[in-house]
């Protein structure tokens, strides 16, 4: 897989660079009978791309990462807040009915549950709901906190946390998805922010493959 499909001329400009490195934009553009500043949008791409470096008074060289290199780079500095979604909320004195209807109005696979506070008190997925149903107990008359997964054994992560670390935990724990949260100003819990969902790293691959996440 190519991190980037290179156009001809800036194919020819990596094999210059490979040969001659570290070798000027100005010497660059002679070997190819065209101006510096014809090469210029060029060079920008093969640079940010991380095919080539370059260095003040020197010029170009080769980095010699293959494709795989720098698309291993590139997603590790994907962050979490570039492609989190809305959190599904509902308060823990809400009932189990009342968190399965809003699980299949928002079409989640995980809602997160606060106090009174508005903090983070626990998450219920879907499993857990299916467990309660199949109990024979009136689902209008249990609160979802009694069938929760409680703090501290959520496992939480940050809007500058890298999402390639994120996919990782969520492969791990074996769960859908993670609520991205914040400290209140009070330093007594967590403020709920956003989620993370193995649909959301669906997007980032579609993104790659199309080469368009954010830089």
């Amino acid at each position: 897989m190519r991190l980037i499909e290179l156009s001809k001329r800036q194919q020819q400009i990596v094999d210059i660079v490979k040969e001659n490195g570290p070798i000027t934009g100005e010497q660059i553009a002679e070997k190819l009978s065209l101006t510096r500043a014809t090469l210029r949008p060029d060079l920008a791409i093969l640079s940010m791309a991380g095919y080539l470096d370059a260095k003040p008074r020197v010029g170009y060289y080769y980095t010699g990462k293959k494709d795989s290199q720098l698309l291993s780079e590139k997603v590790k500095n994907v962050a979490v807040h570039h492609y989190q979604s809305r959190p599904v909320v509902v308060e823990q004195s809400s009932s189990v009915y009342e968190a399965i209807c809003t699980m299949f109005l928002e079409d989640c696979g995980t809602l997160f549950v606060v106090d009174d506070e508005a903090t983070l008190a626990g998450v219920v997925s879907r499993k857990d709901l299916l467990r309660a149903s199949l109990g024979g107990q009136s689902l209008e008359a249990v609160p979802v906190s009694v069938i929760m997964t409680r703090m501290p054994n959520i496992t939480v992560c940050k809007r500058g946390d890298s999402i390639i670390e994120v996919a990782q935990k969520l492969i791990q724990r074996q769960i859908d998805g993670l609520p991205i949260v914040r400290e209140v100003e009070s330093g007594s819990g967590l403020e709920v922010v956003g989620r993370v969902t193995k649909t959301n790293i669906t997007s980032l691959l579609v993104d790659l493959a199309s080469d368009d996440t954010v830089d």
